[in-house]
């Protein structure tokens, strides 16, 4: 009998999976119904819905992906609510097309429920992991063509 992961294990696990670029089965930490908001995502999907869809964003990010993470500062913490933590940490980062390096922030508030996600929502530095890219200039345009 497999022993349920705390709300901190899921979120330590997801973490060592990102950052070891290990992108394929991720989605197995999230519920079916699961719900991830990235809430500072500026030109991207807000909000993704589903096991199924998040396993595609896995491997789109998986293929894509010019970034390699590491994870520092991390802290998480624990609330009142023993479904739900609270992740702090920052990324360094290695852009591997334009060689920059670089440290983005991020908070990821998670709920998790029988030892997987039901909801999470992240805070990312994207404008960081766009400058970092040279990618600005593409994400004017895509905002001004909202």
């Amino acid at each position: 009998m497999s022993e349920t992961l705390s709300p901190r294990d899921v979120f330590l696990e997801l973490l060592e999976g990102i950052t070891t670029g290990r992108f394929s089965g991720l989605a197995r930490l999230y519920a079916e119904d699961a719900v991830v908001e990235t809430v500072f995502e500026p030109v991207g999907p807000r909000r993704i819905e589903g096991r199924g869809a998040l396993d595609e964003r896995f491997a789109a990010v998986a293929e894509h992906s010019p970034l390699e993470l590491r994870a520092a500062n991390v802290v998480v913490r624990e609330t009142d609510d023993p479904e739900v933590v609270v992740a702090e940490f920052d990324y360094h980062v290695h852009h591997r097309t334009t060689g920059r390096t670089f440290e983005a922030a991020n908070i990821q508030v998670l709920r998790v429920r029988d030892g997987l996600i039901v909801h999470s929502r992240d805070f990312h530095d994207h404008l960081a992991l766009i400058t970092a890219g040279g990618d600005l200039p593409r994400l004017v345009a895509a905002l001004e063509g909202r």
